[in-house]
């Protein structure tokens, strides 16, 4: 990566990681942000399940690890887990939104 910064000390490496670490929550925020609202547009339980839409985007960013330098399987073990709470997440709002027996189910 060409705008990787090249330390000079322990420091300079941990202070690295830290800023990291700061855009990588704030941009999980964001993802769960928009997956809040997508939630709005689902009417039925398999649409917040979606698996047709999770496997295109573990397609996607496995290839994008790829591309990126980064090892593949701990992208997708990253990506995996996250799906799965923000489903988690979409199930129980739509849960509260509509009765079980309303869910095209």
């Amino acid at each position: 990566m060409e705008h990787v910064f090249q330390c000079q000390s322990l420091e300079e490496v941990r202070d690295q990681i830290d800023r990291i670490d700061r855009v990588l929550v704030a941009l999980v925020a964001e993802r769960g942000i928009y997956v809040r609202q997508a939630a709005q547009f689902k009417d039925s339980r398999a649409e917040v399940e979606g698996g047709k839409r999770v496997d295109q985007v573990m397609r996607r960013v496995e290839r994008l690890a790829g591309e990126l330098g980064a090892d593949p399987a701990l992208t997708a073990a990253i990506y995996r887990s996250m799906i799965t709470h923000f489903v988690a997440d979409e199930l129980a709002q739509f849960n509260r939104r509509r009765p079980r027996d309303g869910d095209g189910h």
